[in-house]
Order: C-alpha cells, then sequence, then structure tokens
C-alpha cells in the first residue's frame, strides 16, 4: 500500500526522535520550517504532526509542540570494571531488541522492507570503527522506529543512545592494540545484520528473534572477550 506524504513525513520525524536527533523535551520545528525542509504543504505536515501527537510522541507546550517525556533517562550505573556496563547494555538491549524486531518484520509493509533493504546495501566491510557505529546505530533505530509502539520505540532509543554515548564503550573500540578485533567486530556485525534483514524481508517475527539475538550475543562476545 502506498504511503500517503503526511506519513512519510510522520516516519521521518518519528525516527528523528528515535535516533535523538530531536530529544526528549526539545522544541520540534514549526509547521513553516516543516513545510520548507520537506517541500510539501503546510497540510501534509500538520497531518503528520497531528498523527505524532495521536501516538503521544510529541506534545503541545503553549504555543510550541515538543518531544514528550514520558519515561525519565536510563541511568545504568557502573562498576570499576568498564566491561560491566557493557554487559549490562547487552542484557538489557536483549530483553527489548528481540521482541521489538520481531514486531517490526511482522508489522512492516513492502516499502519499509525495501527501506531496510537498502540500509544494509550501505554497510561495507571495510568500514571504519566511526563510519560503521553511525550506520549500525541508523539500522537499529530504524528498524525499531517501524513496531509501530512509540513508548517501546522511545524506551529502546534511550537505551541505545546510551551505548553510542558510552565513554567506556568508545575507550574500548578506540584502543589501538583492539584494532585487529575491532575489524573483526565490524564484519561479524556486518554479517549478523544480514541475518536480521533477511528475517524482516521475510516477514518472519521468530526468526527475527533468534537473529537478534545471535547477533548481540556475537557483538557482545567480541567487545567482553575479545577486547582489551
Amino acid at each position: 500500500m502506498r504511503r500517503t506524504v503526511s506519513t512519510q513525513i510522520r516516519e521521518q520525524l518519528l525516527q528523528r526522535i528515535t535516533t535523538g536527533e530531536l530529544a526528549p523535551g526539545a522544541r520540534v520545528p514549526s509547521e513553516r520550517e516543516l513545510s520548507d525542509q520537506f517541500q510539501v504543504a503546510r497540510t501534509s505536515v500538520r497531518e503528520a504532526i497531528q498523527g505524532l501527537l495521536s501516538l503521544g510522541v510529541i506534545e503541545r507546550r503553549g504555543n510550541r509542540t515538543c518531544v514528550s517525556e514520558h519515561m525519565p533517562e536510563v541511568s545504568v550505573e557502573r562498576g570499576d570494571n568498564r566491561k560491566t556496563f557493557v554487559r549490562e547494555l547487552f542484557e538489557t538491549r536483549r530483553v527489548l531488541e528481540a521482541p521489538i524486531f520481531s514486531l517490526a518484520a511482522e508489522r512492516a509493509d513492502d516499502s519499509d522492507r525495501e527501506l531496510i533493504s537498502a540500509l544494509l546495501r550501505r554497510f561495507d566491510d571495510d568500514l571504519e570503527i566511526d563510519e560503521f557505529r553511525k550506520l549500525d546505530r541508523e539500522f537499529h533505530t530504524t528498524i525499531a522506529s517501524l513496531c509501530g509502539n512509540p513508548l517501546l520505540i522511545e524506551l529502546y532509543g534511550k537505551v541505545l543512545d546510551q551505548l553510542f554515548r558510552s565513554h567506556d564503550f568508545d575507550a574500548i573500540l578506540s584502543d589501538e592494540q583492539n584494532r585487529p578485533e575491532v575489524r573483526k567486530l565490524v564484519v561479524d556485525a556486518i554479517a549478523g545484520h544480514r541475518s536480521i534483514v533477511g528475517a524482516f524481508v521475510a516477514a518472519n517475527g521468530e526468526q527475527m528473534a533468534v537473529a537478534v539475538t545471535a547477533h548481540l550475543a556475537t557483538v557482545e562476545h567480541s567487545i567482553v572477550d575479545d577486547l582489551r
């Protein structure tokens, strides 16, 4: 089924919220600003905004529209060992990511499947770690944004934000002595992405849960056991 212009705008705004580009509490651009950005009529923007208001993802505050703050910022206590923090984050991701991605696989339409397939094609085994991480976050948040549940999307985005803004995680990946292992991690992670996209394209929720669990286990093992 062909998506309307307002639906496409709504999905793009939701992705900005999920990735943290529009953080909780941030002002959503005005109808005029969005109309200029997307080069569409303000009526389409208005419909998209109304859809996000109905979902509860954004809210009115006087004459301003802001990203909702349904939940507090996720904070994970870090112990002395920086890898403990990584373990806690991946444990949390396993609890959230498998069911969220399974819902996305089951609820996505053909255009969503093409979107994720195109995103996978942007990965390359020779990507430097900074490029890979940026694309990796886009990959995971885009799939999550298709699950159809704004509260799950918000919660998952906050947890993922902890991972991608973690100084502990950055320190492990940028350590020069870990370079060979990081290269292998990138290759293995991309292989895991291919399995995830295979399940997504097949609209198979059970297969997706298996693919996500295996992918996260592989990446966690590489970080915790192989990196120094």
